[in-house]
């Protein structure tokens, strides 16, 4: 390992407005075909489009294809790219996976998918648990990933905790406990917040995700408690237990590392681990932002990943 240079992380201001879009469920406002693909896991819904230069983008824990409907709205769909969204098993409108779900498998469903549509390959950005498959993706099939983009990945921080939970209490206490909470709750888990969100005390439970939870379209927290899957949760946890970093080494494609300075979630600490794995990294740190930085901030995410028609 090499030195980590602090001031390769880029402070990125961001003076715009706050989470300036809705979460929207209807795929043909961006001409959207949505679609079935049988893989090893079971069925996948996937939503896409043709068109040059395709995009695909993963989701994280708490979400589905819409949680990246604020940033198609801020980039026009993304212009005329193709793009590829996945609901992986278990999460948005794909059943439960056919067996165990960790990061190898979702790596392999995400080449089946492309594979079904006929790309042989993408530029690829992952939020949360999406960055962490997408990097995997891009260790297990190179050929098919010409670039990623993680946003909000939960990485190194975020390994570390899995495997060592009660140690993380002070550098990851966010998701500790929640991670505890879950096991606790189990399979009652999704009603209880659902039952917060009717009571009107959602704002509350999400605040530590957002930055400005009441700033938030209601559309968004609405997101938040459908998408949320407790028992996918746990299960991302202990995969990410088990997973090996060191693998990232070789990761060869340009990789640009964005995460938001209030996030609970992930560690500025992650990118200096990220730059010691991935010496090109593009790091950048987001202001005023917290573990949803395509949904708080998409104008100044997509110009740092190149979807904003600048690339």
């Amino acid at each position: 390992m090499h030195d980590v240079d602090s001031t390769a992380v880029t402070d990125v201001v961001t003076d715009g407005p706050y989470a300036p879009w809705p979460v929207v469920d209807d795929p043909g406002t961006w001409s959207l075909e949505r679609s079935t693909v049988t893989t090893g896991s079971g069925d996948v819904v996937v939503h896409h489009r043709v068109g040059p230069d395709p995009v695909l983008l993963v989701h994280g824990v708490a979400g589905s294809w819409t949680t990246w409907t604020p940033l198609l709205a801020e980039t026009g769909g993304v212009g005329e790219r193709g793009l590829v969204l996945v609901d992986l098993p278990g999460w948005g409108t794909s059943p439960a996976p056919v067996g165990a779900f960790d990061v190898e498998r979702g790596a392999g469903i995400l080449v089946e998918v492309l594979d079904a549509l006929g790309l042989s390959a993408v530029d690829v950005v992952g939020h949360s648990m999406g960055a962490f498959v997408a990097l995997h993706l891009a260790v297990a099939a190179p050929v098919r990933v010409r670039s990623l983009g993680l946003v909000s990945g939960t990485t190194t921080a975020t390994v570390r905790a899995a495997r060592h939970p009660w140690r993380a209490l002070g550098t990851l206490p966010a998701f500790t406990l929640l991670r505890a909470g879950l096991l606790v709750t189990s399979g009652a888990a999704r009603g209880l917040l659902r039952g917060i969100a009717c009571v009107g005390l959602l704002p509350l439970v999400a605040a530590p995700v957002f930055t400005h939870v009441r700033r938030l379209d209601r559309s968004v927290l609405d997101a938040f408690v459908d998408e949320f899957r407790p028992e996918r949760f746990t299960a991302a946890a202990r995969a990410a237990a088990s997973y090996d970093v060191e693998r990232w080494r070789a990761v060869t494609c340009p990789v640009t590392a964005v995460l938001g300075r209030d996030d609970v979630f992930a560690r500025v600490s992650d990118l200096d681990d990220l730059r010691r794995l991935l010496p090109d990294v593009r790091t950048a740190v987001l202001g005023d932002c917290g573990h949803f930085a395509h949904v708080e901030h998409p104008a100044v995410v997509a110009g740092l990943l190149g979807l904003d028609g600048r690339r």
